[in-house]
C-alpha cells in the first residue's frame, strides 16, 4: 500500500519536518500535527503484499523498491511515499525517534567533516554527491535487560610492618561471595542486514527520552526499512555487549583487597521487554580506490562517524605548499634582520 499525505490547503505532498516535528507542505508552508492530521487527506493505494513495484499516486510513475523498503520517494516527481503494508503485523514498529537534524544541518556537517574538500579526491564535494545525502530510519531492537551475577572469589589483604630490624608480611585470606541483580534499559541492536554493525554502534547513544509511539507520518520524506533479523536472532549480540559492563560492575563491588582471584563467576542476561524501533540516520555512501566509505550522522544528536577518503596527490600538494610558504617567511625574516640564510 502506497500512502501519501496531501496538504489540506493546496493538495501538495507533505513530508515530516525535523525542525518543527510536524508534517510540512513545501508549496504553501502549512504545517500539521501528526496526531491530528485529517484522515481524509491521507491517500492510500493497495498493492499485492511484498510487491517490489508500486505506482505513484501523483504522476503515475512506477516506484521500484527493494522488498524491505518501507518509505521512499518517487524518482520522477519527488513525492514522499510510505509503503504502509510493510509496516503492519509483525513488521509494525512500536517506537520511533524522529529526525531533529535537518538535511541542511547534515550537509553543513558533511562539509566540515571533509574540511570543504581540501584533501578529498577531485569531484568528491560535487553537488551530485551532496544530493545523495539520505535521511534513513534504520530498524533497531531495543532491549530491557535483567542481568544477574553469582560470583565466588578468594581475596587477600597484605600488611607489612617492622619490628626492630625485621620486616614482617602478614596476609589475611577471605572467601568473597556476591549475588548481584542489575538491569539495563533500551540496549540497542540494529536489525538491518545492510547496515554495518560497528558503524551503527558508534552512532550511539541516542536520547531515549525522546522515543515516541510510532506513527507513519514520521516517515514521510525519508527512507525507511523493515528489519531483517528478529529480536531472538540478535539477542546473543546484545548479551555480548552487556556482559562486559556487568563484569566491570562486579569489580566495583569487590574492592579494598590486595588481590582478588575468582573461583566461580556466572553471569546471565535475560530479556525483559523488547521494542521494535526506528532510529534516524543521515548517510552518504561513496567508493574510492575500490574501497567503500561511509559518512553517517545520528539524526537526533548530530554525532558523526566515518572517515572521508584522502587524495594522496592533494596531501603532497598541501605539504609542498606549507614548505614553500615557510621558505618565503624565513627569507623575509632574514632580510628584515639584515642577515643571510643559506
Amino acid at each position: 500500500m502506497v500512502t501519501q499525505y496531501k496538504c489540506p490547503n493546496c493538495g501538495s505532498d507533505m513530508a515530516f519536518d525535523s525542525d518543527s516535528g510536524k508534517l510540512s507542505c513545501p508549496s504553501c508552508g502549512r504545517q500539521d500535527d501528526i496526531e491530528t492530521f485529517p484522515e481524509a487527506n491521507i491517500q492510500r493505494k493497495f498493492e499485492p503484499e511484498e510487491a517490489k513495484e508500486y505506482h505513484c499516486e501523483n504522476c503515475g510513475a512506477v516506484i521500484l523498491t527493494e522488498a524491505n523498503t518501507t518509505a521512499t520517494h518517487c524518482s520522477f516527481c519527488g513525492a514522499p511515499v510510505v509503503l504502509a503494508d510493510r509496516l503492519s503485523g509483525d513488521f509494525a514498529p512500536a517506537k520511533v525517534i524522529p529526525f531533529t537534524v535537518s538535511k541542511e544541518e547534515a550537509v553543513a556537517a558533511f562539509r566540515k567533516w571533509t574540511r570543504n574538500g581540501r584533501l578529498t579526491p577531485r569531484g568528491f564535494m560535487s553537488g551530485d554527491r551532496i544530493k545523495k545525502m539520505t535521511g534513513m530510519y534504520v530498524p533497531f531492537w531495543l532491549y530491557d535487560i535483567e542481568g544477574t551475577a553469582d560470583v565466588a572469589a578468594v581475596a587477600t589483604r597484605i600488611r607489612q610492618y617492622q619490628r626492630g630490624d625485621t620486616i614482617y608480611t602478614e596476609t589475611d585470606f577471605y572467601d568473597v561471595r556476591r549475588e548481584i541483580d542489575i538491569s539495563y534499559l533500551k540496549v540497542p541492536a540494529d536489525a538491518s542486514e545492510k547496515m554495518d554493525d560497528e558503524l551503527m554502534d558508534k552512532l550511539e547513544p541516542y536520547n531515549y527520552g525522546d522515543l515516541k509511539d510510532f506513527r507513519m507520518p514520521y516517515l514521510a520524506g525519508f527512507l525507511a526499512e523493515k528489519y531483517d533479523y528478529d529480536d531472538e536472532a540478535l539477542f546473543s549480540r546484545v548479551q555480548s555487549k552487556i556482559v562486559p559492563y556487568i563484569d566491570s560492575f562486579i569489580s566495583t563491588t569487590v574492592s579494598g583487597y590486595s588481590s582478588v582471584s575468582y573461583t566461580d563467576k556466572h553471569i546471565e542476561a535475560k530479556k525483559n521487554k523488547v521494542y521494535y524501533t526506528l532510529l534516524p540516520v543521515w548517510m552518504v555512501y561513496y567508493d574510492f580506490e575500490n574501497k567503500e566509505h561511509t559518512f553517517a550522522m545520528n539524526g537526533q544528536t548530530g554525532k558523526v562517524v566515518g572517515r572521508p577518503p584522502i587524495s594522496k596527490a592533494k596531501v603532497v600538494g598541501w605539504f609542498t605548499g606549507i614548505a614553500a610558504s615557510a621558505f618565503v617567511v624565513m627569507k623575509a625574516i632574514s632580510y628584515a634582520v639584515g642577515g643571510v640564510l643559506w
